[in-house]
Parts: structure tokens; sequence; C-alpha cells
């Protein structure tokens, strides 16, 4: 996107994010199959084609942003040409596990699909190896394609999941890329 700008969040772009659609549509899912037996646990993940479309709700509550913006260690905030912030992304920086773990990132609706979100993973990154972090994590829903999809095409590889782990009872999906400095 010409002209785009990736700088720390100020207060005021806070009301602007939280006011951001935050939920996505999904043609697919990914669908877990997780088989016991002694001594031996198979897990597989299949993307599955769904019937239609379905709204992604968002798994946290975007109001909460108001409320832990400065708790968390950084947030980004992409900035168009015309100076209005179009998307951000939370993270919270591990030091002990020399690591950066993204929370949110979230791109308004009329921005999506044009190279935004790739920008800011970008602009972290950077920020994490001048920081002498080794790796960075994003979590996402296994409903949420259009995030799956970013993370194989930015270089990201599966790294696990947990299967109840937000409010929703979703499936999280973590991916992770090793940095290099």
């Amino acid at each position: 996107m010409d002209g785009l700008k990736i700088r720390s969040a100020l207060a005021p772009d806070i009301k602007r994010l939280i006011g951001f659609r935050h939920t996505c549509e999904s043609d697919y899912v990914w669908q877990l199959d997780l088989q016991k037996k002694p001594g031996q646990i198979n897990v597989s993940l299949r993307q599955v084609r769904l019937p239609r479309p379905i709204k992604v709700l968002y798994p946290r509550e975007q109001f909460s942003l108001a409320d832990e913006w400065k708790t968390k260690s950084k947030t980004f905030v992409a900035i168009a040409a015309d100076g209005m912030p179009i998307g951000y992304i939370r993270l919270n920086e591990q030091v002990a596990a020399a690591s950066v773990w993204v929370l949110d990132l979230v791109v308004d609706a009329v921005a999506r699909r044009k190279g935004v979100a790739t920008a800011l993973l970008h602009a972290v990154e950077d920020w994490a190896v001048e920081r002498q972090h080794r790796q960075l994590f994003v979590e996402m829903s296994s409903k949420n394609h259009p995030a799956i999809s970013l993370m194989h095409k930015t270089g990201f590889e599966f790294s696990g999941y947990n299967d109840h782990y937000y409010a929703t009872q979703d499936v999280a999906l973590f991916f992770g890329k090793i940095l290099k400095g």
C-alpha cells in the first residue's frame, strides 16, 4: 500500500482502533482430529471447505484494547497516506524466552488484502530482532483462514494448538518463526 507508515500507537489512536471491524469471513476451517491410544497420540489438522462463508468472531473483547494497550510490550499502528490508522498489531514480549507473542493483528475492513498485515508483521520482526529476540509467535482461531494463509505466506510454521484456548471454546492454532538478526 503506497504511503503506508508503521509507528507506535498513541492514546488518540485507540478509539479508532477499537472501532475497526474485528471479525472476518472464512470459506475454510482447520478441523482438528485427535486420536489417543496407549503410548500414542495422533493429531492431524486438515483444511475443510465450508458450504458457505462463516463469520469468524474475534476471540477477545475488542474494548479491552482501551485498558490493555499500555500494559503490553508494544502496540504498532499502520498509518495510511492520509494519516488515518488502518491497522494495528499488539504484542507481548517474553524476555526470559527471548520471544515475542502477537496478541492482536487487526486491519480495518476497507484496507484488507493490501499488504497492511504483512507490513505490520515485518515491523514487529524488525523490532524483535533489534531487541535480540529469537522467535516470533502468532495465535489465531482455527476458523480464521485469512490469518492462517497470511502465516504461510510470511514464512511462519505451525507450532501447536490448544483445543479450548479461547472463551468461545474455539481451537487456537500457534505459528512461529525463527528470527535472524
